[in-house]
C-alpha cells in the first residue's frame, strides 16, 4: 500500500468518525427538545452540555456549563412567559406579542456573551420564540439566530460566505437548524428521526470547521 492509499484511507476514518460524532451531537439536541418538552430541566442541562462542549470547543467546562444552563433556562423562562398568555387553555395571541420577554432575553445574553455571539443572537431567538407561538414568521429569525451561534462556534463572523448570487440568506446550516425544529414540532417518531438526520449535516459543517 503506497503512502497516498494510507493518507486517504486515514481521510476516509476521520470523516467517519466526524460523521459518527455529528450524529451524536444531532441525537443530543433532540434530547434536550425531548426533555424540555417532558418538563425535565436537568436531563435537558446534561444534554446541552455534551453538545455545547462539542461545537464550542474553544470554551473551558465551566463556560460550556454556563451556556447550557443558560440555554435551558431560557427555554423554561419562555415556558412561563406562555403559561401567562393562556386564555382558556389556549396562546392568546395578542397577549404574547405584548408579553415581556426580559427574562427570556437575559439568558440569551448570557448565552452568547459565553459562546462569543453577537447579541443579536438573543434578539433574533426571543422574536422567533415569540412568533412562534403567536401564529407569525418565527423562521426568519430564528435562522438568523443559528447563523450568530455558528459564527460562534466555528469562530468565522462572516458566515456564510457565498460565492455567488444570493447572497441574502442565512447560510444551509440555520435553514437545518430550523427545518428540524418544524420536524419536532410535528411530533411523530418518523418526523424526530427524520430531524436528527436533517441535523446530522449542521453539525458534521461546525466540526469540519472546528477540527483541525
Amino acid at each position: 500500500m503506497d503512502s497516498q492509499q494510507v493518507n486517504e484511507g486515514d481521510g476516509n476514518r476521520g470523516d467517519a468518525d466526524r460523521r459518527a460524532t455529528a450524529r451524536e451531537m444531532a441525537i443530543g439536541l433532540a434530547h434536550v427538545f425531548r426533555a424540555h418538552d417532558e418538563g425535565e430541566r436537568q436531563r435537558a442541562i446534561d444534554a446541552c452540555r455534551r453538545v455545547d462542549e462539542l461545537q464550542f470547543p474553544h470554551l473551558d467546562d465551566e463556560d460550556v456549563e454556563l451556556a447550557a444552563t443558560a440555554l435551558v433556562e431560557a427555554l423554561w423562562a419562555k415556558d412561563e412567559v406562555e403559561f401567562r398568555c393562556l386564555t382558556g387553555g389556549e396562546i392568546d395571541e395578542e397577549r404574547i406579542l405584548d408579553a415581556d420577554y426580559s427574562r427570556v432575553s437575559s439568558r440569551l445574553r448570557q448565552r452568547a456573551l459565553l459562546v462569543g455571539a453577537d447579541q443579536r443572537y438573543a434578539t433574533n431567538k426571543v422574536e422567533a420564540w415569540r412568533q412562534h407561538k403567536a401564529g407569525g414568521d418565527y423562521w426568519t429569525p430564528y435562522q438568523r439566530a443559528q447563523m450568530y451561534e455558528i459564527r460562534a462556534a466555528i469562530q468565522d463572523p462572516e458566515y456564510p460566505k457565498k460565492q455567488r448570487g444570493g447572497r441574502s440568506g442565512p447560510g444551509p446550516e440555520p435553514m437545518r437548524y430550523v427545518l428540524a425544529s418544524e420536524l419536532h414540532d410535528m411530533n411523530t417518531k418518523r418526523h424526530w428521526e427524520q430531524g436528527i438526520e436533517v441535523l446530522v449535516p449542521y453539525y458534521d459543517f461546525i466540526l469540519g470547521r472546528t477540527r483541525k
